[in-house]
């Protein structure tokens, strides 16, 4: 039976030789390759053998049909390569016609709200300072007056560094670049954003990512006062939104005090309540504030009792979403081309 299998490929190549179209040589395939061809027909004779012959003869007939496959798709690659040097020499190039313009990409919408708030913020005299992406606990939370078992830290679930002796964490909020923007400056005043990713375990939503950019800012001085807060971010939401109502209202963060939130009217129901992105309250929460903590400032290296300041946190694809009337965050994230090229 070797012998028959080592006939049949000879036979079969020969004739794959002669053929140059695809109807003869869909025909060559269904012969010799197809589920009813001669090759299965091998198979099927395996069951009729004694054992001791079974292995050999599976293995001559599954190299055979291997060579019949791969021959069968190079004799598909050069009927191909004739048809287009037939086509090409029926009709030829014309090389004054125009050429076909690439597509171009563009910067993605987050990213060009980044380059919003970092001008809106440079206008006013703010400089841009990067920090780290991991961080350490300290820094991240306990700087912070955020110290272990504190309640606080119910809001962030963190992604923690296994293995390292120092609990070494990605940042949940770029929060801890203050300490380190107010100790690169000391003894001098402070006026800085903060840019960057920050990472937390949250359950994906429409709401919510596990990855997010957050701008931070932080202002120290003498006689900041919370009259500078206000007229500062409402000044940014005027360059950033036009002329649209916001609002201030008391809340809460372990590294401020006094701290508020600030709202912007919803863009997408217009005030009226009647959107799941702004929970049908017609404000959309931007940004949280508030007036540096004493014990923050003199973890930075300030005494409080000379210097005060206020720091201000916001999600530029919250804004983005707000500009632009996204309603799921996911989006920014999806590389979905359909949404990207809108902007």
């Amino acid at each position: 039976m070797s012998e028959n299998a080592t006939a049949l490929q000879a036979r079969a190549l020969a004739r794959l030789e002669t053929i140059w179209d695809n109807e003869q040589l869909e025909a060559w395939r269904v012969e010799y390759i197809g589920r009813k061809g001669a090759v299965n027909a091998l198979f099927e004779q395996i069951s009729a053998l004694p054992h001791t012959e079974r292995g050999a003869f599976g293995k001559t007939a599954n190299e055979l049909k291997l060579a019949l496959e791969a021959a069968f798709n190079a004799k598909i690659g050069a009927i191909k390569q004739i048809e287009l040097s037939k086509a090409l020499e029926a009709e030829p190039l014309d090389v004054t016609l125009p050429g076909r313009r690439p597509s171009r990409g563009h910067i993605h919408p987050t990213i060009q709200t980044l380059q919003e708030i970092y001008k809106i913020f440079g206008e006013m005299g703010f400089q841009v300072y990067r920090t780290r992406q991991v961080e350490t606990d300290i820094m991240n939370f306990q700087l912070l007056n955020i110290p272990p078992f504190h309640p606080a830290r119910d809001n962030w679930s963190t992604f923690y560094v296994a293995g390292s002796d120092e609990k070494v964490l990605l940042r949940t909020h770029t929060s801890p670049g203050q300490i380190r923007a107010m100790r690169a400056a000391y003894p001098n005043p402070v006026r800085a954003i903060l840019p960057g990713l920050c990472y937390r375990y949250e359950q994906v939503s429409a709401r919510y990512e596990i990855q997010f950019n957050q701008v931070e800012g932080i202002v120290v001085g003498h006689n900041i006062t919370f009259g500078n807060l206000k007229g500062t971010l409402t000044e940014f939401a005027r360059r950033m939104f036009g002329e649209r109502p916001v609002r201030f209202y008391g809340d809460h963060f372990p590294f401020t005090e006094p701290s508020a939130q600030m709202d912007v009217r919803c863009i997408i129901c217009e005030g009226r309540g009647t959107d799941a992105l702004c929970k049908y309250t017609g404000w959309l929460e931007i940004l949280g504030s508030g007036m540096v903590h004493p014990q923050v400032l003199r973890n930075g290296g300030y005494d409080p009792n000379e210097w005060s300041g206020f720091a201000f946190g916001m999600g530029p694809e919250r804004i983005a979403m707000l500009k632009h009337g996204i309603t799921d965050i996911r989006n920014f994230w999806n590389n979905d081309l359909r949404f990207l090229e809108q902007f």
